[in-house]
């Protein structure tokens, strides 16, 4: 989705940065700007400044900065067009879609008002949840054996469902209404359509997206029943591989805290914040996915999983491995807790004491040290069977990561431990770069700028070549999202779009994803800094302070462009092949090789346009 450039600045005109800070941050008049305690970091004194002339945060003491938008992706974890929309519905402004036909505006629109519907359906339940709470006596009894305060109850909004059928009825007069049971609040019986509360004599545990809206529930039995535990189904508005509880409550405390603390269910949640550890989140009934793990990064680059240490929990932590590995880049860090069998976070602490679940926490077990005893697991390293079985297993898991110096280590390790060479290794996986092929993105040399075959392509190429520059410069880990073909054709371009291009590869490379204004700190000094700047002069509202990270518009902009590029590259060659004297018995094959590659990527235009 492509916002124009001219509503993002009717839209910055229009709000005011005062106004959406104050909602978040207690700031207090000083001179011709506010100030207050800064809401990324902890500080006793205010070093955090607002300016309404300039439309602008920024604190002294961590650094954060940037305009209204800004502060929405950075306060509430929101991707660049989640908090434009956020921000233009503030405001009762629409953000323009010209991509889409009016039907699907009309859809979308008529999604966005139903999920709004639904998150009031839900608020208005757990407000009734919280009220049953107050004058159930065995369900604030149960909260506090389980060491839970009236402060923590009422911060993740506790409440108690009653153990009658129909409860809801007295919150909802119409109890017909399709809104409940399309919620999760009420299910209906398919046979004889009678209606009943899906949720009776539970402990209830409201889900909370990152901008605070209710979209679900979890509910604990209060005793031995089953099933123990009970989540919303999934609906328009919540679905648990993508949603994180306690991830709303916990995001000020990741990012005073430098990591995440991701557990196995909600009442970790709750009692890790009652005993001093309010950065901790939970997956909601599933195992963690990429999803989970991208939403994770957007607050924190460190994230430690806590699993207990029996047969289930390592299975669990092992899929945890299987979502993390495609962001594992070499400045983010992941580990894995692994807590002895008998014990949850909460019993552990309560026996050994916050001290000593730091110590398990600084010991956890780093990512790349979990995936080689998971590729090693039930393989005898001893013998030939064993290591063969191993790297059958590891290869998969390897492949996931992204290019960068993790990568290439663990190859390194796998190599050593199979009793292998990195090269046997790579002509076994047919990595290229190790079977006499060109260099892989993860395996070739750094390019030097200006270097390579120079390619002339037409003016219309260019243009979508600096729509890939942009995309790429607003946000480097899209650079991870192009091929090694891409990034040939790419950096093989006239300078200066090629220089720029094989400085952005390295770049990545070397440091991941990095926000605009890190890399244009690194430019200074470059023969192509001032086209690069060109670019980016019309977004010039982009947050200084983070990466866009909406990859999966980025990335179809990106195969659309590079597209077009390799069209026009390949209908060079065509012309280049006609060339050749008919008498050359390679003109015909390789005109029809070239004329099948023309037509595969005119049949993927049609089908990412359609």
């Amino acid at each position: 989705m492509a916002i124009p450039q001219s509503f993002i600045q009717e839209l910055l005109a229009r709000a005011d940065v005062v106004e959406i800070v104050g909602r978040h941050v207690q700031l207090k008049k000083t001179g011709a700007n506010f100030s207050g305690l800064c809401p990324f970091h902890s500080e006793k004194s205010p070093s955090f400044t607002v300016s309404p002339t300039k439309q602008f945060f920024h604190c002294f003491g961590c650094g954060k900065h940037g305009n209204a938008i800004g502060f929405l992706m950075e306060h509430a974890g929101m991707g660049f067009i989640d908090a434009v929309k956020d921000l233009a519905g503030q405001y009762g402004m629409e953000v323009p879609q010209d991509e889409r036909s009016p039907e699907d505006r009309e859809r979308a629109a008529q999604q966005r008002e139903k999920q709004a519907t639904l998150s009031d359906v839900l608020e208005k339940a757990g407000q009734a949840y919280r009220k049953h709470l107050k004058g159930s006596q065995r369900a604030i009894e149960y909260l506090k054996g389980r060491g839970l305060s009236g402060e923590i109850a009422k911060q993740f909004g506790l409440g108690y469902a009653p153990a009658g059928w129909r409860s809801l009825a007295s919150v909802f007069p119409e109890y017909d209404d399709p809104l409940l049971a399309e919620s999760g609040l009420v299910i209906v019986n398919e046979e004889d359509g009678k209606r009943y509360d899906r949720f009776r004599d539970r402990v209830m545990f409201p889900i909370r997206n990152v901008k605070g809206e209710c979209i679900g529930f979890g509910g604990r039995v209060l005793g031995d029943e089953k099933p123990k535990y009970l989540n919303s189904p999934e609906t328009p508005v919540f679905s648990k591989g993508r949603e994180l509880y306690g991830l709303y409550e916990a995001r000020n405390a990741v990012r005073d805290a430098g990591f995440v603390l991701v557990t196995e269910g909600y009442m970790d949640v709750v009692a890790l914040a009652q005993l001093g550890f309010p950065n901790a989140v939970a997956t909601l009934g599933t195992a963690c996915t990429p999803e989970h793990v991208h939403k994770l990064f957007r607050f924190t680059d460190s994230v430690v999983f806590s699993f207990d240490g029996d047969a289930a929990g390592r299975r669990a932590a092992r899929k945890a491995l299987d979502g993390a590995l495609p962001y594992a880049t070499d400045v983010r860090t992941v580990k894995f807790l692994f807590l002895p069998p008998e014990h949850d976070p909460d019993s552990f602490i309560r026996e050994f004491g916050r001290e000593e679940f730091q110590r398990y926490v600084r010991q956890a077990v780093p990512l790349s040290v979990f995936l080689l005893e998971a590729a090693a697991e039930d393989c005898d390293l001893s013998t030939a069977e064993g290591r063969s079985r191993m790297l059958t297993v590891a290869h998969p898991l390897w492949s996931l990561l992204p290019d960068g110096a993790l990568k290439r280590q663990l190859f390194a390790d796998i190599a050593e431990r199979s009793q292998m060479g990195t090269h046997e290794l790579g002509q076994l996986w047919r990595v290229p770069g190790h079977s006499g092929s060109r260099a892989s993105r993860g395996f070739r040399p750094q390019r030097a700028y200006g270097a390579g075959v120079r390619q002339a392509v037409k003016p219309k190429t260019i243009a979508y070549a600096e729509t890939v520059a942009r995309l790429v410069l607003r946000n480097s880990s899209a650079w991870e999202l192009l091929g090694h073909d891409d990034h040939e054709v790419l950096c093989g371009l006239q300078p200066p779009l090629g220089d720029l291009f094989s400085w952005i590869d390295a770049t990545t490379h070397e440091h991941g994803g990095q926000p605009w204004a890190a890399l244009q700190a690194g430019l200074g000094g470059q023969a192509f800094e001032t086209r690069a700047t060109e670019l980016m002069a019309y977004d010039g509202s982009q947050p200084l302070s983070r990466v866009v990270e909406d990859l999966d518009t980025t990335d179809r902009d990106l195969r659309l462009s590079m597209l077009e590029i390799h069209l026009d590259v390949v209908g060079a060659a065509i012309e280049q092949a006609s060339q050749v004297p008919q008498s050359d018995p390679s003109r015909v094959d390789r005109l029809l090789e070239l004329s099948r590659r023309q037509q595969a990527l005119l049949q993927q235009k049609h089908a990412l346009r359609s």
